[in-house]
């Protein structure tokens, strides 16, 4: 990955918040660093983080890779201009407001499916973080996307759990898997939309950062209305956790 962006990949079970955290990063990014260019990307097939930052999907990168490997042949002869192509059609589709870059990953591959326009067309996110200081990835539930289709490279891993077991064993398996593929720098832990209070939480990773964010109602109001992030208040939970992640990662 090319130049010095600090590249956050906010992964763990499904249903725990993942787009949440991720879009209110997002909104701390900004506000902290308001000459920083910042990327926001969404690999999660439902598009959720555009809702929670009030960004436009134009066009996905899948809809691109489809367009794109239309009618090409299979020895790909002109590989350099399918990769020149994917990355003016990116530029082209990214939505630009509130400070940051927005850009979907779109609907998943089919099981098994590894085609080489896929490979040039995570070159050209890798380029296009060369291009910017912070990229924050709200990954898909699970370990799939950890280091395949959105960067073969993070530096800040963010492991999102709620206080269930099974969240803690998903997290437990993303960072197994994360140990062995993805040269991460820094790693973090956070217990989100916590409501039971009484029962202590403990961290299966004692050296790493544990953050503990409960569940922020005005949070739950602004999902139900359609709002962005942008709107909650100030001192919301939610984003009062986005705070400790960031101290916590050092970003």
């Amino acid at each position: 990955m090319e130049g010095n962006a600090k590249v956050i990949a906010v992964t763990g079970k499904g249903g725990v918040g993942k787009t949440s955290l991720a879009a209110a990063l997002v909104r701390r990014l900004t506000e902290r660093y308001p000459e920083a260019k910042v990327l926001a990307i969404d690999a999660d097939p439902a598009v959720g983080l555009a809702t929670a930052l009030d960004a436009e999907v134009k066009e996905t990168l899948d809809d691109i890779r489809l367009e794109i490997t239309d009618g090409v042949s299979e020895k790909l002869k002109e590989t350099q201009d399918i990769l020149s192509e994917a990355k003016f059609r990116i530029l082209d589709m990214m939505d630009e407001k509130n400070g940051f870059a927005f850009v979907a990953i779109g609907r998943p591959e089919s099981s098994g499916c590894y085609c080489a326009i896929n490979s040039y067309l995570r070159d050209v996110i890798s380029m296009l973080a060369g291009q910017f200081d912070y990229v924050v990835i709200d990954g898909e539930a699970g370990i799939e996307q950890v280091n395949r289709r959105v960067m073969e490279q993070v530096t800040h891993l963010l492991l999102v759990t709620d206080q269930s077991r099974k969240g803690m064993q998903v997290i437990q398996t993303i960072k197994e898997v994360a140990d062995r593929l993805v040269m991460y720098e820094k790693l973090g832990v956070a217990v989100n939309r916590i409501t039971q209070t009484v029962i202590p939480m403990e961290s299966p990773f004692p050296d790493e950062p544990f953050i503990q964010i409960k569940n922020d109602e005005a949070q739950i109001v602004n999902d139900i209305q359609g709002k962005s992030v942008f709107e909650l208040p100030e001192d919301s939970l939610l984003m009062k956790g986005a705070d400790e992640i960031l101290e916590a990662l050092k970003l």
